[in-house]
């Protein structure tokens, strides 16, 4: 018998199935590569989030955060709160708005200090002015004296921990506005004044001191203080264990040491400005973190000539407790201030903070003849 031959089979209209599959994968394969590549870009442009930078043009920044863990396991230093929140608020001085706010910045009529830079570094912040740069220093001058002024410009240090690397570059930018300031910034995540095993600021700060030789110093220790005290050795070894657990013992030494540090800077009539550190959404870790404020408070009052600047009371509730949102007074709006991670300050917070302090350091700049 004859093989039987298939019917032929009607033509078809439109595509297969088959087509319409090949046509799915294909799409598939196309967005899982598209979001590949997207991601590894982000890694490139994004960084580490775990490291702070700073400006290179005019900072120093050291950053690795090895080997200085709290006792919980994780440095509050380490900041989790991902992607940095961008500035949103220019502060414009030819608004009459912002004429006080101006005023206390010492920052003239024809000033705009445009958003800072992002935490992680990426982007500067900018400063318009119409006033004349020209007599501003070409490049290394001998050493004036006399009222700081565009030529003849008062150094500030900005040193610290990753606090420091937060709200630095916005107070650059701020101190940039007043035309009679220069600035250089000089922080390491994760340090501070209970580990000088691993990081060991009063040595860094002998060695630094006579090389910047700055007229003001903005100073912040804190965000990883709150654990056992060591001494200044290749092996670790606390001296002193958890303060909640050793609150007298541990109170003593911390406030020493910070007294410490603050007498050196004060050394040839520098002028210090200390900035404290806010409290924590997790009420054990601030526990710790009162008993460190409340040293260093008490140092401060020692030094009548050391301003310290209340970051706990500023960055607070009304009832005294933790609080997320804070009143930007460039726009007088309540903002979110803080990071992920419940302690540090995001963009917000952080240029909220750097006003704080440019106030303080106008006080300063006026305090030695500067007209602003």
């Amino acid at each position: 018998m004859a093989p039987r031959t298939p019917p032929p089979r009607a033509p078809v209209s439109g595509p297969t199935p088959n087509y319409w599959a090949r046509r799915a994968g294909a799409l598939v394969v196309v967005l899982v590569v598209a979001y590949a590549i997207v991601r590894a870009i982000g890694s490139i442009a994004g960084g580490d989030d775990e490291v702070a930078t700073a400006d290179p043009g005019n900072s120093t920044a050291v950053a690795e955060s090895d080997g200085a863990d709290t006792d919980s396991g994780t440095s509050l230093d380490e900041r989790s709160d991902g992607e940095p929140i961008a500035a949103q608020t220019d502060l414009d001085c030819s608004d009459e708005a912002n004429s006080a706010l101006c005023d206390e910045l010492g920052l003239d009529d024809g000033v705009t200090v445009e958003e800072a830079a992002d935490l992680d570094g990426d982007g500067d912040g900018d400063v318009e002015t119409s006033a004349d740069d020209e007599d501003a220093p070409a490049g290394d001058e001998p050493t004036q004296t006399g009222p700081p002024t565009s030529a003849n410009p008062a150094k500030v240090y900005i040193v610290g921990d990753s606090d420091a690397g937060t709200f630095g570059p916005y107070l650059e930018t701020l101190l940039a506005g007043t035309l009679v300031t220069t600035t250089e910034l000089n922080y390491k995540v994760s340090s501070g004044l209970a580990r000088p095993d691993f990081f060991n600021w009063p040595l860094e700060l002998e060695q630094k001191l006579p090389e910047v030789d700055p007229d003001i110093v903005v100073v912040t220790f804190g965000g990883n203080d709150s654990q056992g005290l060591s001494l200044p050795q290749d092996e670790l070894e606390f001296v002193i264990g958890d303060p909640l657990d050793n609150e007298a013992e541990w109170t003593e030494e911390y406030q020493r040491r910070a007294g410490a540090v603050m007498d050196l800077l004060l050394e040839d009539d520098r002028h210090v400005i200390w900035v404290g550190i806010p409290n924590d959404d997790n009420p054990d870790v601030t526990a710790k973190l009162a008993i460190q404020d409340r040293a260093v408070k008490a140092a401060a009052a020692e030094r009548p000539d050391v301003v310290f600047v209340d970051t706990w009371t500023r960055f607070s509730g009304r009832d005294g407790g933790w609080a997320e949102f804070v009143i930007d007074p460039r726009d007088n709006t309540g903002k979110d201030v803080r990071a992920d991670d419940g302690f540090h300050l995001n963009q917000n917070g952080a240029e909220i903070l750097a006003i704080d302090i440019a106030i303080e350091v106008q006080k300063e700049l006026r305090e030695m003849g500067a007209a602003l």
